[in-house]
């Protein structure tokens, strides 16, 4: 066996792979690199998602030709010098490995000039090889481009995603970098495109306004401790705003993003019964530690943070949350204070004057159906037809009920050249439009809006509503997935949905499957989708649409790597669920008859996609031993 020294362009390359795992990564080390060097402005280009250009121009400290010669250098830095400097690190950067690793599986141009220099200087690499160095005239500050990532590594390059997927990647790096320096400006742009142009801000919650959106902001409340172990202040989202997905979640130590699940659960357990299982609340935390309590150079990537006592800062949190939302009312008060309020009358011994009018009540035949006898009211209602019938379809009853209305009405439809007679014909000819009837053939009884229940040759079939449903819309996606038969209902109204830049991204990614499925959906904006049409039998409410769309980033978030037909079920089951979740909206008796008629009509009408019972037959001897 022969031991050797690898070569140093091999080594970075190896390097590279723990430090540069996807275009997102470059972006990620070269804003925290812009921070370090005290850039205000920082500006980030992306092209094809990365793989032809990522750009970072910031107006910082710059360097010397020979700096930027020697910062490709591995482990060449300015943030440490002794192995003490490592337990007292304030900087994003220290170890001198992001700019070799770039530099080893990517083209690189370094533009940058120091204040006191006249001129700057432009260094080239490629392939972890110094290409050359030139004389430039550019502005104070640092400008890097690195192009054809992965050109010389085809293995890496192939795995990447889509460039929406890479794209969304790279958004979720730049949120993390410009959550923390809410006084720096930060600019992002794809493929010619401003996705992000943020000033600097007042505060973190305009910064959280800026990049997330107004809904997002307006959901969070302060929270704030200072103790001897660490300093936390940030926000907590209402529980009342708790989502399905588990985004918006962000802590921070230092000023440095870090993930961290044991912490994510400390201000869960903050929230109690406060939130329905499977939900999640937004939250942003920052906290202040002394940095001899804390390592943060435990992973290549630096997004794990190991603290001296864990169990601590996690007490801390909890504590922290739980106060942050017992000090808050979630209930909204009436202000009786507010200035411009209309005045409260004082009810005394006139409160007759004030007692209110009271209310109509309508008078209707409750046997009236529009499909029976015409439309016409029946003899057993009570209710008598004011339009007189004298053609041949007229009753003797209706006749007698015509001329005992009076000729008035008769003389004022005669004087307009107008016979009943005409009318009864036509009556008879829309009548034939409705020989589809779609009222209930049996009579069937809704209970409490989750369960039908219908009279059978073998006693009574029980179904479960949300059942049925998801059973109806898996088979109705499962023919759209593989046929591309689907029917859209469009809404009245578009509905429009902010769900922030990485989510739209998202909707665009998957915009081919989604109108397979037959949802109308188009992005608007940068962090808004708008909802045209939904479905058939999905709810068009605003507010069940608003739902559906948060469910749908829980369904589309999924990895979907399996066999394409396995993907089409599993596809198929997910939205078949997210469309059955309707439970305890009202159901009308022509629905439930078109519902039990629509899984009679299903391949399989017993069992859902996943194997739950859908209806239930409760026989006479069933019965009989239930008294």
């Amino acid at each position: 066996m022969d031991i050797r020294i690898l070569p140093g362009n091999v080594a970075n390359m190896i390097a590279a792979g723990e430090v540069v795992q996807r275009p997102a990564s470059v972006v990620k080390e070269l804003m925290e690199n812009a921070l370090d060097a005290g850039a205000d402005q920082v500006t980030v280009v992306i092209t094809d998602a990365g793989r032809t250009l990522i750009q970072v121009i910031d107006n910082g400290c710059g360097m010397s030709p020979d700096e930027a010669v020697l910062c490709f250098e591995r482990h060449a830095t300015s943030k440490i010098a002794t192995a003490e400097d490592l337990m007292n690190i304030h900087t994003f950067g220290f170890r001198g490995e992001a700019l070799a690793s770039i530099a080893a599986v990517a083209e690189v141009t370094l533009r940058t000039r120091r204040q006191e220099d006249e001129v700057g200087c432009e260094v080239v690499f490629a392939g972890s090889g110094h290409v050359s160095t030139e004389t430039v005239a550019i502005p104070k500050g640092s400008n890097f481009a690195v192009r054809n990532l992965f050109y010389n590594v085809p293995a890496r390059r192939k795995f990447l995603k889509s460039d929406n997927v890479e794209f969304k990647h790279i958004v979720t790096e730049f949120i993390h970098v410009a959550l923390t320096r809410a006084d720096v400006g930060f600019t992002l742009t794809h493929n010619g495109r401003e996705i992000y142009v943020l000033k600097p801000a007042k505060s973190l919650k305009f910064r959280i306004q800026d990049l997330l959106g107004a809904n997002v902001a307006k959901e969070l409340v302060d929270v704030a401790a200072d103790t001897s172990v660490v300093k936390i202040s940030g926000y907590v989202g209402r529980p009342d705003m708790a989502r399905k997905t588990q985004g918006n979640q962000y802590l921070f130590v230092n000023g440095r993003f870090f993930r961290s699940q044991y912490m994510n659960k400390a201000v869960l357990k903050g929230y109690g019964q406060l939130i329905p299982e499977g939900t999640f609340p937004s939250f942003f935390i920052w906290m202040e530690a002394d940095p001899h309590s804390l390592d943060v150079n435990i992973s290549p990537t630096k997004t794990e943070v190991k603290f001296e006592d864990d169990s601590v800062i996690f007490q801390i949190i909890y504590a922290c949350v739980k106060e942050a939302l017992g000090k808050n009312s979630f209930v909204e008060s009436i202000d009786f204070d507010r200035e411009g309020a209309p005045d409260i009358p004082v009810f005394g011994k006139n409160f007759e004057k004030y007692r209110p009018v009271s209310e109509p009540r309508p008078v209707f035949d409750p046997t009236y159906n529009p499909f029976d006898n015409d439309g016409f009211p029946s003899q057993e209602s009570g209710f008598t037809n004011i339009i007189p019938m004298d053609g041949p379809g007229a009753s003797a009853p209706d006749k007698a009920a015509g001329q005992a209305a009076g000729g008035q009405d008769a003389g004022i439809h005669a004087g307009h050249g107008m016979r009943m007679s005409d009318h009864v014909d036509r009556r008879d000819d829309y009548g034939k439009l409705f020989e589809d009837r779609v009222l209930p053939s049996k009579s069937i009884v809704v209970v409490q809006n989750r369960y039908l229940v219908t009279s059978v040759k073998s006693g009574l079939l029980v179904v479960n509503i949300r059942r049925a449903r998801e059973r109806i819309f898996y088979e109705r996606f499962l023919n759209a997935l593989s046929r591309n038969e689907h029917v859209t209902q469009c809404s009245l109204f578009p509905v429009a949905v902010q769900v922030g830049v990485e989510n739209r991204i998202l909707f665009e990614e998957h915009s081919g499957l989604l109108s397979s499925l037959g949802f109308d959906m188009a992005p608007f904006g940068n962090d808004t989708v708008v909802v045209n049409g939904v479905p058939e039998g999905y709810s068009v409410e605003p507010g069940c649409v608003q739902t559906m769309v948060s469910d749908m980033i829980v369904a589309l978030t999924d990895d979907h790597n399996s066999l394409a037909g396995m993907m089409q079920s599993a596809m198929a089951e997910r939205f078949a669920r997210l469309g059955a979740s309707r439970d305890g909206q009202p159901v009308t008796n022509s629905e439930a008859q078109r519902l039990i008629d629509a899984l009679f009509a299903c391949s399989n009408a017993e069992y859902t996609s996943s194997g739950h019972r859908t209806m239930v037959l409760l026989t006479a001897e069933d019965l009989d031993r239930k008294f």
